[in-house]
C-alpha cells in the first residue's frame, strides 16, 4: 500500500480514533479492498477479513473478485467510538450499535485509516501501526 518514507512508528497498545467518532458512513466501495468513507473526508481502507455484527446478526466481509455487500447496511450509521487494539485489530463501532473489526493480517497490511488533513495510519503484518502525516 505505501512505502516507508520516514513512518513513525507507534507502540502496539489500544489508542482510540477520535477522528472517526461522529463522522457519518456516506458510502462503501466493494473490490479489492472494501473503501468505507465518512463525512469529512475520511476513509477506512479494508484489505483483510472483516467481521460486522450488525443489524443482518454476523457475516464476514472479504475483500475481492466477489464481496459480501452486507456492510451496505451500514450506510448512514455514525461511528460513536474507534480504537485500534494492541493486537493491531481495528474496531469500529457504530451509534447504531453495530460493531466492524479488521483483525491484523500475519504477512500483510490489513486496513488503513486516512484523514483529511493527509493522515495516514496502516496496520503492517503482525499488526504493527505506522503514521504518516497529522498531528
Amino acid at each position: 500500500m505505501v512505502a516507508d518514507n520516514g513512518a513513525a512508528r507507534r507502540p502496539r497498545q489500544g489508542r482510540t480514533l477520535d477522528l472517526l467518532v461522529g463522522r457519518k458512513l456516506e458510502y462503501v466501495w466493494l473490490g479489492h479492498a472494501v473503501v468505507l468513507g465518512f463525512s469529512g473526508g475520511c476513509q477506512v481502507l479494508i484489505e483483510a477479513v472483516a467481521h460486522l455484527d450488525g443489524p443482518v446478526g454476523q457475516a464476514d466481509v472479504e475483500p475481492g473478485d466477489d464481496p459480501s455487500d452486507v456492510v451496505a447496511t451500514l450506510l448512514s450509521d455514525v461511528v460513536g467510538a474507534a480504537v485500534m487494539r494492541e493486537t493491531g485489530e481495528l474496531e469500529i463501532i457504530f451509534t447504531s450499535g453495530s460493531r466492524l473489526s479488521v483483525d491484523a493480517d500475519a504477512e500483510a497490511e490489513s486496513w488503513a485509516v486516512t484523514g483529511p488533513d493527509g493522515l495516514l495510519i496502516v496496520c503492517l503484518a503482525h499488526g504493527e501501526i505506522a503514521v504518516w502525516g497529522g498531528a
